[in-house]
């Protein structure tokens, strides 16, 4: 398959348009390093089982039910594991083909959120319905390329890249497929594609009405941790806050009683702090500055 030129939409808003975007790029090597990493693992034995059975026995999508090993984590890393060459190549293919510009449009968090429900959703149905293990990120790439068609539904894709096709109907059809082959006798976790086919449209026309708003819940609970982690202090007592001098500049920082006056700061934006919050999250507290630091503290005293 192939993307083709007409109604060729670029989203803008986004820094420009990426071919490999954050969160595609980094699912692209964490599932090849999981492959690599079940192919030593094939080689290996442990405790008398072999490494790859090791594996599925704890990180594959097992059964619910007597004898079998069911871990709630495994909704998530069974999205990761492969069974060969093959199946590791077309998913990973579909993925950076439909996705980027899923991604592009939505923003990384949003999409990353999407990307593991499609996959978690499909998880959930597969063992209510299709009770047997279950390894590849097909329920997430179903999810995907549901997505786009919804978006981009009169792209042209190039079946073998020859035969010109409107995404709406190749993607579609496939859809069909997976219902028509629920049951049959395959290797194929068709219960898992349409799960996370139905994720796709679901999430898709329900952002659509709300907007779902993924940054937003991140730096909210960023804030919650943070002031809760400022409560804690101040039950304590007290409050780190920094020393200012007459100029105004931040000198050190000193132990004030935390019903003392703070008078001569200025109020700080919402925006301010959770620019901060996003900057503790991608380079750690220790790199914020005194006078970031001050912010902080004194917004979670306000809270």
């Amino acid at each position: 398959m192939g993307l083709g030129d007409r109604d060729y939409y670029r989203p803008s808003g986004f820094g420009g348009f990426s071919v490999f975007p954050p969160v595609i790029k980094k699912l692209l090597i964490i599932n090849g390093i999981v492959f690599l990493f079940q192919l030593i693992m094939s080689n290996i034995v442990i405790d008398g089982m072999l490494g790859t059975n090791f594996l599925d026995k704890w990180f594959a999508l097992n059964p619910l039910g007597p004898g079998a090993n069911f871990q709630i984590w495994q909704l998530v890393t069974y999205q990761f594991m492969h069974a060969n060459f093959g199946h590791i190549f077309m998913n990973m293919f579909v993925l950076w083909m439909f996705g980027m510009e899923i991604e592009n449009y939505w923003g990384s968090s949003k999409f990353l959120f999407f990307y593991l429900t499609a996959g978690i959703v499909g998880a959930i149905l597969n063992l209510i319905f299709t009770p047997a293990m279950t390894i590849g990120a097909s329920g997430s790439v179903y999810g995907v390329m549901v997505a786009f068609a919804m978006f981009f539904p009169d792209r042209y894709i190039f079946l073998y890249f020859l035969i010109p096709i409107k995404a709406k109907y190749l993607i579609a059809g496939f859809v069909i497929i997976e219902f028509m082959s629920v049951g049959s006798m395959s290797l194929i976790a068709h219960t898992v594609h349409i799960g996370g086919a139905l994720t796709g449209v679901i999430f898709v026309l329900l952002d659509k009405k709300y907007n779902f708003n993924v940054d937003g819940w991140i730096r909210k609970i960023k804030r919650t941790r943070f002031f809760e982690q400022g409560d804690e202090s101040s039950s304590k007592g007290s409050f780190r806050k920094p020393f200012r001098s007459e100029s105004g500049r931040v000198k050190d920082a000193k132990f004030y009683d935390i019903d003392g006056e703070d008078k001569g700061h200025d109020t700080v934006s919402q925006e301010e702090i959770d620019r901060i919050l996003d900057k503790i999250s991608q380079s750690g507290y220790q790199n914020l500055s005194d006078e970031e630091k001050r912010i902080l503290f004194e917004a979670s005293k306000k809270n």
